[in-house]
């Protein structure tokens, strides 16, 4: 009899079990296969050394000849007199050095800090964005990119977390002394939510993708400049929290670019 009840309650815990995407992997294959479609964003010169200048972490969306970063990732200004030039690393596994391929900007939006680049040569492996409007607070998820790349290469690495909160980018303060010129433009502009994570992120990480550990399907993009520089702005210590914005404006951005 007690077995019978044993084997009663497996099916009616299956029946209500959450169901698995029929697409899902494993998180080492999820990890691999989005390793594959990260580059290293920053500006390239022949006669300097480094030649690479490394600046923040992308990801190749779409045909697989565009990568997603954030705007402030991308170098503004360029030295033409010493032919420099704005592009990607692709790193080479197992080693220090990668192969740079320039690129174009066809698409940046300041109010979300994202840009989309052009790369030239042939399809690189691409990820497949989500629905961020489905994600949830307590959500599991992992981020890929480049922390401290400069200093330590073109490695990519990957953390685990969650999404914590999905907050306003920036909200009132309680006395206008805390408010700064860039949390009352925002306010003035219309504030949007971002992913609060419950993951470390480092220098180097702006432009990583967060994304579901069993499909490797983009949440939001890591950004720490225009997110901290809006919601932390009258903290005099900066917290170590991390933040993204979804992967909606990503979409959004697509879809002017075409």
């Amino acid at each position: 009899m007690r077995a019978r009840v044993d084997v009663v309650a497996w099916l009616l815990a299956l029946a209500f079990a959450a169901p698995v995407p029929s697409h899902a992997e494993d998180a080492t294959a999820v990890i691999e296969r989005v390793k594959r479609s990260i580059v290293a964003v920053g500006s390239f010169e022949r006669t300097r050394s480094p030649q690479f200048s490394f600046r923040g972490t992308g990801f190749v969306v779409d045909d697989g000849t565009l990568v997603v970063t954030n705007a402030h990732v991308v170098p503004g200004t360029l030295d033409p007199s010493r032919m420099e030039q704005v592009g990607i690393l692709i790193p080479q596994p197992g080693s220090a050095s990668g192969t740079f391929r320039e690129a174009r900007v066809v698409a940046m939006d300041p109010g979300t800090d994202l840009a989309l680049l052009k790369v030239g040569g042939a399809p690189l492996p691409a990820l497949r964005i989500g629905d961020s409007e489905r994600a949830k607070e307590g959500q599991e998820i992992l981020l890929t990119g480049f922390p401290i790349g400069a200093a330590l290469g073109p490695f990519a690495a990957t953390h685990r977390g969650m999404i914590a909160a999905i907050a306003p980018i920036a909200i009132p303060q309680g006395r206008s002394g805390d408010l700064d010129a860039k949390v009352v433009r925002r306010l003035s502009q219309g504030s949007f939510s971002i992913f609060q994570l419950d993951a470390t992120a480092y220098p180097g990480n702006s432009g990583s993708p967060i994304y579901d550990p069993l499909t490797g399907d983009v949440l939001g993009i890591v950004n720490m400049v225009l997110v901290k520089g809006t919601r932390e702005a009258a903290l005099t210590q900066p917290s170590g929290i991390a933040y993204a914005v979804p992967s909606k404006y990503v979409t959004e951005l697509l879809q002017k670019a075409r």
